[in-house]
């Protein structure tokens, strides 16, 4: 089930930055966009991490 939510948070931030490019905020989805990966891949190192 969170994997769903994770790809429709993407596919969301991805279709806000289409829509917002034309009227220059196309920054603003991809910031919450860069955020949301920097989280999914802090949690899978720190899954690592905790393995070994």
């Amino acid at each position: 089930m969170g994997q769903y939510i994770y790809y429709i948070l993407v596919l969301a931030c991805l279709i806000g930055t289409f829509f917002l490019y034309n009227q220059q905020l196309a920054a603003i989805p991809l910031l919450l966009l860069s955020l949301v990966l920097f989280y999914v891949a802090y949690k899978k190192a720190t899954k690592l991490k905790n393995k070994k």
